[in-house]
């Protein structure tokens, strides 16, 4: 089974031992735009996360994205 990003991000935060409290400080400071924990709650929830935030957040709790090749690709 595959994660959503909610619980995605949950379980970092929770293996770094943060706090999204922190994330979402540290994301405002990076990017000189206002998240709060509940606009960053409702962003995640939704699925209107952009990749670019996840990208930003992966670094943020010491984490790269790896694409891997699977079989059972669409295309």
């Amino acid at each position: 089974m595959k994660l959503r990003a909610k619980e995605l991000i949950k379980t970092l935060l929770l293996q770094k031992g943060a706090k999204q409290k922190d994330l979402v400080n540290k994301l405002s400071e990076i990017t000189g735009r206002k998240y709060t924990p509940s606009s960053f709650s409702h962003k995640v929830g939704n699925g209107s996360i952009s990749y670019n935030e996840v990208l930003l957040i992966s670094e943020i709790l010491g984490y790269e994205i790896d694409f891997k090749n699977i079989q059972n690709s669409l295309i």
